[in-house]
């Protein structure tokens, strides 16, 4: 006779579970909203400082790490008797600086994929849950009632831990603030590509060619100058090609991130990365382009031959 072994829990349940969330709709007239108000906040220049164009990577996962250490550390401090105070000072950093996180975090999902933001809207709720326990929590500390405030905190402790698997589903399964053009360098092969006949380049629009599979941007200038840059945005790989020419520099017609056509430099967020950069150079009346080497200047155009 034989017997049935007992079912276990799927070792994939929470992936399937986040996969699962990243289909839903029902949020989404909430997120267009959302997003809308968020992309409207007269931010100015503090929209890419709260992006992390400055540090080269979004800000947020770094932000966070204040409120989340405060709390773990009052956590730690209230399983210690008498150290009550201690543990309710570290909530009160906790909450001051869950503001600036937020506020990054908010900016950076008004910019993203709608799978993406989808995701991202559970984790911002699961937060802000955290939040509020960790706010009832203090203020129950104050009153003297020690006792009910380590509960709320325990509870506002695993909230912040279910926020930080959404976060890290949405940052590191669904590449969320990523670069996506990093695979660049990895995949172009070394040395000079044909990659058109320069009739085929007319000034001022941008044409798309590939190089070893990977798309480019081509854009002829007023004077003859040719630039390349990586087509696939490093925000979220929009096609850059599609997008509009000004001043020199390029906008994604995703989320408008704007890059400087000379050397890829990302002049305005939400990119937090540059694109690769590819020099220029026609022979016998083709262009072909070379992957540059990031630590180099920006050479001239290469010279005209045959």
């Amino acid at each position: 006779m034989t017997t049935t072994p007992p079912r276990r829990m799927r070792r994939d349940l929470v992936p399937r579970l986040l996969d699962s969330l990243e289909r839903q709709p029902y949020g989404d007239a909430v997120i267009d909203a959302l997003g809308r108000g968020v992309r409207a906040l007269p931010l100015r220049g503090a929209r890419d400082l709260l992006h992390g164009r400055w540090l080269g990577h979004p800000a947020h996962p770094l932000l966070v790490q204040v409120p989340v250490g405060s709390w773990l550390s009052a956590a730690v401090l209230d399983l210690w008797p008498g150290r009550a105070r201690e543990a309710g000072s570290l909530i009160a950093v906790g909450l001051a600086a869950a503001a600036p996180a937020a506020l990054a975090g908010a900016v950076d999902w008004a910019d993203l994929h709608r799978r993406q933001q989808r995701v991202g809207l559970v984790h911002a709720l699961t937060n802000t849950a955290a939040v509020g326990l960790y706010a009832a929590s203090l203020a129950y500390r104050v009153k003297g009632r020690t006792k009910t405030g380590r509960g709320l905190g325990f509870l506002g402790l695993t909230a912040v831990a279910a926020g930080g698997a959404l976060g890290g589903h949405l940052a590191y399964r669904q590449a969320a603030g990523a670069n996506h053009a990093e695979e660049v360098p990895q995949v172009v092969s070394e040395g000079w590509h044909r990659i058109g006949p320069v009739a085929e380049f007319p000034a001022g629009r941008a044409v798309r060619r590939g190089v070893d599979d990977v798309p480019v941007l081509v854009v002829r200038e007023a004077d003859g100058t040719f630039r390349a840059l990586a087509d696939r945005c490093s925000h979220l790989a929009g096609p850059l090609s599609e997008g509009t020419l000004e001043d020199g520099c390029v906008r994604c017609p995703w989320h408008g991130s704007v890059f400087r056509l000379a050397d890829g430099w990302n002049v305005q967020g939400p990119a937090t990365s540059p694109q690769p950069v590819f020099d220029t150079r026609v022979v016998d009346g083709h262009l072909e382009v070379r992957l540059r080497d990031p630590d180099e200047t920006e050479n001239e155009p290469g010279p005209v031959a045959g």
